[in-house]
């Protein structure tokens, strides 16, 4: 459990930086495809997976793509407070659903309590008044559409990357060879996409690498301490647990990115709270 809660505030932590960049996806890309440069030496300590779990890993890399795109229109159109609430909210329940009905792992009926409390705070926190308050309608929906379209992208790659670590049977070598492949191609969409403005481009990630890199050793060891925990608890329990990720969101929003912080957000904290106690008792 501590090792999840750390990797949590590492998870807030680069999407923190992705949020207050003024570029959303070109920090996203940057972040992930500076991976490779610690991929590769990770990888001559931790060898490759092994072969059977490289079709889990490409179809992870694939989701990873939608991932992103997601999560840089949420940040585009919504604050970090109430993005990456929702984002994160409604993924463990589904992870929890998709566990049962594909890895055949069942759960207590307290830790499913525990994993529902987590859900209903972490929703809370991130519809809170403040968060809502934030910019125009039009912006908050799309924002919203983002949100829970990643929640669901969310929940299908957390559940394939639980059977693939453990069919690896080393959470390390599965997340060192994942983030070799997994940001290069989102960056390459990127540029793509931006016929006209790659030299703008390039001279802003220039600028950016080096808090960007911050961002990517950030990223590799909040999955690679929650894919280690899937291996030796089940992957509902862990995803929930990661999504307290939020209690630290909140307050990087609150303390650096000037976002307010409400009554509301104080009630989905502490419900947030007593579904972890659940949990770490069931």
């Amino acid at each position: 459990m501590f090792a999840v809660l750390c990797g949590a505030l590492l998870h807030a932590g680069w999407n923190a930086l992705i949020k207050s960049g003024r570029d959303k996806a070109l920090d996203t890309a940057l972040i992930h495809s500076l991976g490779i440069f610690v991929a590769v030496p990770l990888i001559f300590v931790t060898g490759l997976p092994a072969p059977v779990a490289w079709p889990y890993m490409i179809a992870s890399m694939v989701i990873h793509l939608g991932y992103y795109i997601a999560l840089a229109g949420a940040y585009k159109h919504g604050d970090l407070g109430l993005t990456y609430p929702v984002m994160r909210g409604c993924a463990p329940l589904l992870v929890a659903m998709g566990s049962m009905a594909f890895i055949g792992e069942g759960i207590s009926a307290a830790a499913w309590a525990g994993v529902a409390i987590i859900c209903v705070g972490v929703v809370t926190l991130g519809l809170s008044r403040s968060a809502l308050h934030g910019g125009d309608e039009a912006r908050r929906r799309k924002a919203l559409g983002f949100a829970l379209v990643n929640a669901a992208i969310i929940a299908l790659y957390t559940v394939i990357d639980g059977l693939g670590v453990r069919a690896s049977g080393d959470a390390f070598a599965y997340v060192a060879a994942l983030f070799l492949f997994d940001g290069i191609p989102y960056l390459l969409l990127v540029l793509w996409r931006r016929p006209g403005q790659r030299r703008a481009a390039i001279t802003y990630m220039a600028s950016r690498w080096r808090i960007a890199a911050i961002g990517t050793f950030a990223s590799l060891g909040s999955y690679g301490i929650a894919l280690w925990a899937m291996t030796h608890a089940p992957v509902a329990v862990v995803a929930a647990l990661r999504e307290t990720s939020v209690l630290f969101a909140a307050l990087i929003g609150t303390l650096f990115l000037r976002e307010a912080f409400g009554w509301q957000r104080a009630a989905g904290t502490a419900i947030i709270v007593a579904g972890v106690m659940i949990l770490r008792l069931a």
